[in-house]
């Protein structure tokens, strides 16, 4: 049986799907910061997406790997990897062109595009049980899941 970590995270991944524009986070290794929408594949509870080797978010990531993405009431910090071509991996460019298909035929061949993953390491979701507001709050290795009500009373931890 599934413990509740894993239930509760397997939900949160429902709740995005499989594709999504979410704002990407960057900084500089001097804390400059920036943030733009994104096009996002999520596969195996991790988030792809591509970009050009030329652009200043890649410059950012080359410096700082740590990124935060956010979609609607969902927060996620994680550590960004650069895996190659777009092209290279099939998964991701299948999913990619179905659902972002303009930016695929944009962008996806150009020999400077690169794929990226960002791993997840912290996701912080805002829901509701029943009329309730709920701030759950999951740390992705130590596989802790919190729940705080809000106005916060107590935190309860699985």
């Amino acid at each position: 049986m599934e413990n509740q970590f894993q239930l509760k995270l397997q939900s949160v991944f429902e709740q995005l799907g499989d594709h999504a524009k979410i704002v990407l986070a960057t900084s500089t290794r001097h804390n400059k910061v920036s943030a733009r929408n994104m096009c996002f594949i999520m596969m195996k509870n991790q988030f792809y997406f591509q970009t050009d080797q030329t652009f200043r978010k890649y410059q950012d990531l080359k410096e700082n790997n740590q990124v935060a993405l956010c979609i609607n009431n969902i927060q996620i910090e994680g550590v960004c990897e650069e895996l190659g071509h777009p092209l290279d991996h099939i998964e991701f460019i299948d999913l990619f062109k179905k659902h972002f298909k303009s930016s695929y035929e944009a962008y996806s061949s150009l020999p400077s595009e690169r794929l990226f993953v960002v791993k997840p390491t912290f996701i912080q979701r805002w829901s509701y049980i029943g009329d309730q507001p709920v701030i759950e709050q999951f740390e992705i290795e130590q596989q802790i899941y919190r729940e705080q009500h809000y106005p916060v009373d107590e935190s309860h931890i699985y």
